[in-house]
């Protein structure tokens, strides 16, 4: 018998979250992109999410109900959703879901966002979403140097 899944609850991500969040990020980025090069170590993703992302970019975090645990943020940016980021465990679980529809309901005007060329299950799943591909790149213009695709979505 399969335990039935643990409630998550998102909401706004505060000085607290910063490192939870970042930890996040970095569990996600080496499970979902193990062939791209990170352009930053740890604890400059750390700095970068107490510093930066949490302070000044509307930053979401999903908590498990359960024990308390982020185990997903998403970042906006105007009307930019430019993180989006689960727990490998958490993947598969609608966490992804919740956090797009609540995107478009802080962006009812339309959204934009990156992705990696390479992150194939990320493409999909923006595209289940409605976003739609409006550009490729070689990746010059990001710190990675991997090619990406510019996702929008209008409502």
């Amino acid at each position: 018998m399969t335990a039935a899944p643990r409630p998550v609850v998102l909401r706004r991500a505060g000085a607290a979250d910063a490192t939870p969040a970042a930890d996040v990020w970095l569990r996600s980025f080496s499970t979902a992109l193990p062939t791209v090069v990170r352009a930053h170590p740890d604890d400059a993703v750390r700095a970068y999410f107490r510093d930066v992302v949490v302070p000044s970019h509307e930053t979401w975090v999903a908590e498990s109900a359960g024990d308390g645990r982020v185990v997903g943020v998403m970042v906006l940016d105007g009307d930019e959703l430019s993180q989006l980021y689960l727990d490998p465990d958490w993947r598969g679980r609608g966490v992804g879901d919740r956090f797009v529809a609540l995107a478009k309901e802080r962006g009812p005007r339309g959204l934009t966002l990156w992705t990696f060329q390479v992150n194939g299950p990320a493409r999909r799943f923006y595209e289940r979403h409605g976003f739609v591909a409006a550009e490729y790149t070689d990746g010059s213009g990001n710190e990675e140097r991997e090619p990406d695709v510019r996702y929008v979505w209008r409502p």
